[in-house]
């Protein structure tokens, strides 16, 4: 197994990043469409890069995958590093309200790692945000840590965003995060990677 944080750059750097990006949202749009016509109607959620962000044919090809395989674009949740939102936040914010014009839903990832502020996240047209891993890996064992999750969450849930903790590997983190009313979890705690036919038998 190769770490993304590994191959991601690579691709951008070979100039790769969007053919291989618009591979893995048709791919998604697919599995959306498969398990809509059985008994899963669940959602996928897709990463972004900050290049594929920036590059001019991001929204048709995404416009394009959904009407190709006739999905619900709900069911689709596009996720954007924080850090891709503050260099250029008016054209974050123009590129965010054309993705959430195509019905999908959007999330920043890696929340709090970044220039986190409530000014910017009542800004931006997005649905979720997901608590870096390195918050929650301290937030049963250190105080500082807790508090910092909490004030995430009752942010996020003053403007009605929803949260994910990313990296839940612990029984104690899951429930000192649900105490918090923190929304969802992914992470080893639940399931590690799985494929297709794998994650359908578990479900």
């Amino acid at each position: 197994h190769v770490s993304p944080s590994k191959f991601i750059p690579l691709l951008e750097e070979m100039g790769m990043i969007f053919d291989v990006g618009r591979w893995v949202l048709r791919t998604a749009c697919g599995q959306i469409r498969d398990w809509s016509q059985g008994a899963l109607n669940l959602p996928v959620a897709v990463n972004l890069s900050p290049a594929q962000f920036r590059h001019e044919e991001l929204v048709e090809t995404i416009k394009s995958g959904i009407q190709d395989h006739g999905i619900d674009p709900r069911r689709l949740t596009l996720e954007v590093t924080e850090s891709t939102f503050m260099n250029d936040q008016d054209f974050a914010v123009s590129i965010l309200k054309r993705l959430k014009a195509l019905g999908v839903a959007l999330a920043i990832d890696d929340f709090g790692t970044g220039y986190s502020s409530l000014s910017y996240l009542k800004k931006f047209p997005v649905d979720f945000v997901k608590i870096d891993r390195s918050f929650v890996q301290d937030v049963a064992s250190d105080s500082d840590t807790t508090a910092l999750v909490t004030s995430i969450i009752s942010m996020a849930h003053s403007l009605n965003l929803k949260t994910i903790a990313e990296g839940v590997e612990t029984e104690d983190q899951w429930k000192i995060l649900r105490l918090l009313k923190c929304d969802l979890g992914q992470g080893y705690y639940f399931s590690r990677p799985l494929t297709v036919p794998d994650f359908e038998k578990l479900m």
